[in-house]
């Protein structure tokens, strides 16, 4: 029932037709796998690079609109896709998930250096928060977009006659896991989100350090359409908190 209700993979490698046709190429690819999408035309990025976890919905692939905001604003984005997810060899799960985001994430640091920010979308914030708690790569800043609390408190408002707590294998406790997390979060919330209520979002925010967070909630935005009210001041704003030169 977990699986079911967190992980919708599937999708096919893509292809060098279907990566053309977005300016994209396979990052860290072998024969048989890969580990995520960067544009093909990979450039200086003054800002950094960023690796971004997606939602449980689609793959890698149907996250390009990321790219011209953040290549605009000077990042390097890396589109990291899961096991299971858009032709991956692998499990589904947080520990195979969380294990392959730390491997991304050294890999990405020996690649391009510092800084290495972490954006989390949905169930990818739940990844990029385990990630910045396990990894020895600093990690200079982390954007969540509809984030969690923790998994249990969401599972508690779906199924409240259900004891959910016994049945859950996976925690995705973004509480626990930020807690010591001593760099800026932009914490982002829609506000008719359908799928999580901004009431987890917030219960996150409160949790985090004081002087380390800043929350934007995006009105009239559900939780699969923000990006139609995301606008080139919108991402200027969440990057820019988070940025070295801020912290």
């Amino acid at each position: 029932m977990q699986n079911k209700f967190l992980y919708f993979a599937g999708g096919v490698r893509p292809s060098p037709p279907m990566l053309a046709a977005e300016n994209l190429t396979l990052w860290q690819a072998t024969d048989v796998d890969y580990r995520g999408l960067v544009a093909a035309n990979l450039s200086s990025a003054p800002s950094g690079t960023i690796i971004l976890f997606h939602g449980n919905g689609g793959t890698a692939l149907d996250r390009t609109f990321y790219l011209e905001p953040l290549m605009e604003l000077g990042f390097r984005v890396i589109l990291a896709e899961y096991p299971k997810y858009g032709g991956r060899p692998g499990n589904v799960g947080e520990k195979p998930f969380v294990a392959d985001g730390q491997e991304s994430v050294q890999l990405a640091y020996q690649q391009f250096g510092e800084p290495i920010y972490l954006l989390g979308e949905s169930l990818g914030c739940g990844i990029t928060a385990a990630v910045a708690s396990k990894t020895s790569v600093p990690i200079a800043g982390i954007i969540l977009i509809t984030p969690w609390d923790t998994l249990a408190a969401v599972a508690k408002s779906l199924f409240p006659f259900l004891p959910v707590t016994m049945l859950l294998t996976d925690k995705y406790d973004s509480i626990e896991n930020l807690k010591s997390f001593k760099k800026k979060i932009s914490v982002i919330g829609a506000e008719r989100d359908e799928i999580l209520p901004i009431s987890h979002a917030t219960n996150l925010y409160n949790s985090l350090p004081e002087n380390k967070k800043r929350m934007w909630i995006i009105k009239g935005a559900g939780h699969n359409d923000w990006p139609f009210f995301a606008n080139s001041s919108f991402w200027k704003e969440i990057t820019g908190f988070v940025k070295v030169d801020n912290n």
